[in-house]
């Protein structure tokens, strides 16, 4: 470890040589660089586009990347590294499993300062290479543009799904893949001519879920493993400023129930275990083998006289796909009136063994809460890991699993609490979740101007398979199918 230290300071000479004539003249500082974004010490996947990054206060840099695929210095620009793909990616494919040393030395006030080397550990498992995000501006009631976009998370390369100009200035949301499989996926287009649109290998169909016996058309959303059922929330949602200092925003339901839709049968069901009289559900999601419905409940209460009065659990209730009945049980995994908090957006793990979900004070909208965090619950034991190494003092919120069930991702706000972006994590054999850290740019001071959020980031492991102008075709030409209600 001397010997390779040494000689990252002897590289470190050589390259600031041309940039200072007291090149020798180098304070070793015991410290990380404050490198923006924040790199330092984090576990990557093998198919991760390249972490560029700047020192925000230096006026020059220096990078040496260090691995198994051999040493070399980050092209520069200034105070700004920027690596070249060609070889980043070949250093990764020689490091899987193992670590990058990165050696940083920044020219601040005229004196030159090399810091302590960091680490970027190279998992074995590589997360699914696509990221799908709705970006919006991150207002209360009103936009000018919003989108549904892909981005290829082993380059910079981003291209549009859904456009709202192309739609008439309609709003997009709650995009969601089928076990992030992009054959299947469906998001919802809230417009006069709009619909839920069911996208299954590249073909549309646009589908009314209202009905004169539900309370909306559907919301929140997931699909069955086996693509033939996807459950909703139907909800009366409601978004209000707070009059207290520190908070913005509170968005709650006056009244909230649960759906499944029949694809095949193009049939809404429901059932008394899942839209209770005095109870509001919502954020259903089905288990990983699709014999069980996850969903929160609450107590009903007079809103918003008692919105922070609402707290949600964590239940469960039978399904069978044969026949699209529930079981008669309802269970409650994660007791409100014990922990005193409030649970939503619960997503079981690929293999079924643990769901994540996010904890805060109170509500079911955890966005607008500083407090908001994720949690780990192991459903064979019932524990619950708090994932520390994972959250922040701001809101980390709505997540997506990597169909390998190792990676994650997440919605933060915790640079500035306005601006949601998309963070992955990874979690070791040994169960514990890494440092995360933000999808990366090609330009590494992207973040500081780009004054758009991240909403609702979703993995897949392949590109989807249409595009914006898909959808606006499917937008005008489809006429919306109708639905019959069928309580069981």
């Amino acid at each position: 470890m001397k010997r390779a230290y040494s000689f990252i300071s002897i590289l470190l000479i050589i390259a600031l040589s041309s940039c200072s004539d007291n090149s020798r003249d180098i304070e070793r500082v015991n410290s990380f660089p404050a490198i923006s974004p924040d790199y330092v010490n984090v576990t990557i996947p093998p198919n991760i586009a390249p972490l560029n990054f700047m020192i925000k206060d230096a006026e020059k840099i220096n990078v040496i990347i260090e691995g198994k695929g051999g040493t070399f210095t980050a092209r520069l620009s200034g105070n700004k590294a920027v690596i070249s793909p060609g070889k980043w990616r070949n250093l990764l494919q020689k490091s899987a499993g193992d670590s990058l040393s990165i050696t940083v030395s920044a020219l601040e006030g005229g004196t030159w300062r090399e810091y302590r080397p960091f680490h970027w550990h190279v998992a074995a498992d590589e997360i699914d290479p696509f990221l799908s995000y709705r970006l919006i501006e991150p207002g209360y009631e009103v936009w000018s543009r919003i989108s549904i976009s892909q981005r290829d998370l082993t380059t910079f390369r981003e291209r549009k799904l859904a456009d709202n100009n192309l739609i008439d200035d309609g709003c997009v949301n709650c995009h969601i893949y089928s076990q992030q499989d992009p054959s299947f996926s469906f998001f919802h287009l809230r417009h006069a001519g709009g619909g839920t649109m069911i996208q299954q290998d590249g073909k549309f169909r646009k589908i009314n879920t209202s009905t004169d016996s539900t309370i909306s058309a559907g919301v929140y959303g997931s699909w069955h493993p086996s693509g033939r059922y996807l459950a909703f929330s139907t909800n009366m949602i409601i978004p209000e400023f707070h009059s207290v200092r520190n908070k913005r925003l509170e968005v709650y339901d006056t009244i909230s129930d649960l759906i499944v839709l029949d694809l095949e049968r193009n049939e809404v069901i429901t059932s008394r275990v899942i839209a209770e009289k005095g109870s509001f559900e919502t954020f259903p999601v089905f288990s990983a083998d699709g014999t069980k419905l996850y969903f929160c409940s609450a107590h009903a209460l007079n809103m918003p006289e008692d919105y922070n009065k609402a707290r949600y659990s964590l239940c469960s209730v039978g399904f069978d796909p044969a026949t699209g009945s529930f079981g008669s049980i309802v269970d409650t995994l994660i007791s409100s009136d014990r922990t005193g908090s409030t649970v939503s957006h619960p997503k079981p793990s690929p293999d079924g063994r643990r769901l994540m979900f996010t904890s805060f004070d109170y509500g079911n909208f955890p966005v607008w809460h500083e407090e908001a965090e994720l949690h780990l619950l192991d459903l064979t034991t019932g524990t619950i890991d708090t994932l520390p190494s994972v959250n922040s003092r701001r809101s980390d919120s709505y997540h997506s699993w990597s169909s390998e069930g190792r990676w994650f991702v997440f919605a933060s706000k915790r640079v500035d609490n306005m601006y949601g972006r998309p963070y992955f994590a990874y979690i070791g054999s040994d169960g514990r979740a890494s440092k995360p850290f933000v999808l990366p740019q090609k330009d590494p001071e992207f973040y500081d101007y780009f004054l758009k959020s991240y909403n609702i980031p979703e993995l897949s492991n392949g590109p989807a398979p249409f595009n914006a102008r898909d959808v606006e075709r499917a937008f005008r030409r489809l006429e919306a199918e109708k639905v019959s209600f069928v309580r069981k």
